[in-house]
């Protein structure tokens, strides 16, 4: 057994143990948790800093790209920010007991189910230090002990945001294992954290499309995932054209680089020569590219030509593909066979089109006449979001509280036996 096999499998058996406390701990003992760990980030924030210091210099001397750069530092808004989230995950109903579904049978005994924790979940991210506290708060508010894995990047800043978490369960009277925070870099420490089914119980990674689909394809336990956003907003030629317009620009422009940015705009024939050009002109002012097809192209001199690779990007930047479908089945049958199953959005005032574009449009979030930039587990109430899930068993969608829970069979009996 290797050095970091061993490392892993003691973190695991920690984790195993420690799975059992949480998941009996009351909601007062959770809730003192977080915001134990607030105060000793608020006491320690000039030690945040100055470790974080130290991973942007060795960042500088690798010659990080600027992006990834921004989403290693830590400034004093980010530290508020976390401490912002902790007291907001506090304040948050806690799912883990809650009966629902309680019926008498016939036979006299009474069968409902009971909201309990995963166990033991994984989270392996890169560059931000921030999601160490994020996805810390939210496993520990849901009963879940977790193994945190951040980026090599980020090690010196993700151990010091560790240590005051460890404080912050230990003044709640509860075991540091419950949330662990891996010290080494080793990329053979993700391999094993992901084979481990008799210590972990699902996995969560969040990064690039490159990292979730290695993840996916090695692990041998359950993965919450998305692999990418390739989000669409079709417009109806029963669509309102000023809604359409406001809902288009905001869905591409409010933010380029999220998983429910607009990447693809689907356009009915019949609206196309009134909605384009305007669409066209707002975009040319936040200076997006257009990509479109040849009936695009034919409206919009301005527009590039769009190619199959274009209907299946995620751009993350101010990029936007166009095409022009005859109408509302079309519509559908290129989202689903090119959209990434994220979140996609209908313009229309026909209720019978809204209704099918619900029905038949199979991805995590479909939307009526709104931008697909509201696809997030704050603005669904979710009070926050470990992530957003594509997959069609257990969680789908936003991934909130609940989302890291399931829910078991719980029989209520007098004495009653089987005839």
């Amino acid at each position: 057994m290797t050095d970091i096999e061993a490392y892993m499998l003691k973190l695991g058996s920690q984790a195993r143990s420690a799975s059992r406390q949480i998941g009996k701990a009351t909601t007062a003992q959770k809730n003192s948790a977080l915001l134990a760990i607030a105060e000793a980030i608020h006491l320690k924030r000039d030690q945040l800093l100055a470790a974080n210091q130290l991973d942007l210099a060795a960042g500088h001397e690798k010659a990080l790209e600027s992006a990834l750069m921004d989403r290693l530092e830590l400034t004093e808004a980010r530290i508020d920010a976390m401490l912002e989230g902790l007291r907001q995950v506090a304040a948050l109903d806690d799912p883990v007991g809650e009966i629902s579904d309680l019926k008498y049978r016939p036979s006299g005994i009474q069968v409902g189910r009971m909201r309990v924790p995963l166990g033991v979940i994984g989270i392996i991210y890169e560059s931000r230090p921030n999601v160490t506290c994020e996805a810390a708060s939210l496993c520990l508010k849901s009963g879940n002990a977790t193994i945190l894995r951040g980026g090599s990047e980020a090690i010196h800043s993700n151990q010091a945001i560790a240590e005051c978490i460890s404080q912050g369960l230990e003044a709640a009277g509860l075991s540091r294992h419950v949330v662990q925070v891996l010290d080494r870099v080793e990329r053979e420490a993700v391999g094993k954290l992901i084979t481990m089914p008799q210590y972990v119980d699902v996995i969560i990674p969040r990064g690039g499309k490159g990292l979730i689909e290695r993840i996916s394809n090695d692990a041998k336990v359950p993965v919450i995932k998305h692999l990418d956003g390739n989000c669409h907003l079709y417009i109806d030629d029963k669509a309102d054209l000023e809604k359409s317009i406001s809902v288009a620009v905001n869905a591409k422009t409010q933010r380029y680089g999220t998983c429910c940015t607009l990447e693809s705009l689907l356009v009915a024939s019949g609206i196309a020569e009134k909605v384009l050009p305007p669409l066209a002109a707002q975009f040319q002012q936040h200076q997006v590219e257009l990509r479109g097809c040849k009936k695009t192209r034919a409206i919009i001199d301005s527009v590039g030509e769009a190619s199959k690779e274009d209907w299946e990007a995620e751009y993350l930047a101010p990029v936007l593909s166009i095409k022009i479908v005859n109408d509302l089945d079309e519509a559908i049958d290129h989202i689903n066979e090119y959209s990434s199953q994220h979140t996609d959005s209908i313009m229309t005032e026909d209720y019978s089109r809204a209704q099918r574009f619900l029905r038949e449009v199979d991805s995590s979030s479909v939307m009526i006449n709104t931008s697909t930039r509201f696809a997030d587990g704050f603005e669904y109430g979710l009070g926050a979001e470990i992530g957003i899930s594509t997959d069609k068993l257990h969680a789908r969608g936003p991934v909130g509280l609940e989302g890291l829970t399931s829910q078991k069979y719980i029989v209520l009996g007098d004495g009653h036996i089987r005839q």
